[in-house]
């Protein structure tokens, strides 16, 4: 799913892994991995290192308590998903005008068709929802939801427990990065800057309630952490400096991006629409490069 391999294998339930495990690596990233020898070599010591662990130490049974605060925040955090997502009449137009759902619909870009033939939201396929909401830099997916269940908990007295939970129970654990790593690299200020250009004035309401929850998932995280900065930590130093040298040079490619589309859509039979489209598809591959993935 993206998150730390090593952290990822050892939050298996206890048994699941006996000796081996099965890992799909998606072609876009193989380089990444693979690339190099030495790099190559680094990937397979995490994978060996944290099958070996998970295997000879498995982590033990979550407690009953730890279940059912997870159990809570699971229901919490999919009711408000669904709240905003499917049952706002108006936020599929939302994301149709504020991400480049449409335009990325005219790239020659992956294996399967990014809709199935009916539906509405239901209709799209995963990762080009995603890799829509990836462009924009709001990741929106992934976290929306989270503040709300971790706030209903927080507020219900039950911090302390989180915290032991972060600890303590390597699946959670790897929930909790995972949602920082992406937080790290998520901007609300690009997705703003999409929004003020490409977002019709009637829609822009919707944003109100997706920079609420942003907010609240950013400080319940910093709680449950314990920590000011995502991604803390020794263990953590490579991935932070990666992601704090690499991101910030993706703003202006962004701001291009940004800016194409809304030439894109004010005229359609613009004189200099192809190169406009050449324009878009090299910002689509750079920020997908910037990122480290493609949603």
């Amino acid at each position: 799913g993206g998150g730390p391999q090593y952290l990822a294998t050892l939050s298996q339930p206890a048994g699941s892994v006996q000796g081996w495990m099965r890992v799909t690596v998606q072609g876009e990233v193989i380089d990444h991995y693979f690339g190099l020898s030495s790099i190559a070599s680094h990937t397979m010591e995490r994978y060996t290192t944290s099958v070996l662990k998970a295997t000879l130490t498995p982590p033990p049974p979550p407690s009953e308590g730890f279940r059912e605060i997870m159990t809570r925040l699971s229901e919490n955090s999919c009711d408000k998903y669904r709240n905003i997502v499917y049952e706002d009449a108006e936020f599929v137009e939302y994301f149709r005008a504020a991400t480049p759902d449409f335009e990325l619909k005219g790239l020659n870009l992956g294996s399967r068709p990014a809709k199935r033939k009916q539906g509405g939201i239901e209709s799209l396929r995963a990762i080009p929802w995603m890799f829509a909401w990836t462009q924009t830099r709001l990741q929106l997916p992934v976290w929306l939801g989270v503040g709300t269940a971790l706030t209903s908990e927080i507020d219900a007295g039950n911090l302390p427990l989180l915290q032991q939970m972060y600890k303590e129970w390597p699946f959670f654990r790897s929930t909790v990065e995972l949602l920082e790593m992406v937080l790290a690299k998520t901007s609300k200020g690009i997705a703003d800057y999409y929004e003020s250009l490409l977002v019709p004035e009637d829609l822009q309401g919707i944003s109100t309630k997706v920079w609420a929850e942003l907010d609240a998932t950013i400080e319940a995280i910093h709680k449950v952490t314990g920590r000011d900065e995502f991604m803390g930590g020794d263990e953590n130093r490579n991935s932070r400096l990666a992601i704090s040298s690499r991101v910030p040079l993706v703003d202006p490619i962004n701001v291009l991006q940004a800016n194409a589309l809304l030439r894109m859509r004010h005229d359609e039979d613009h004189p200099e629409m192809p190169a406009l489209r050449d324009a878009f598809a090299i910002t689509v591959q750079g920020v997908a490069a910037g990122m480290g993935w493609t949603g």
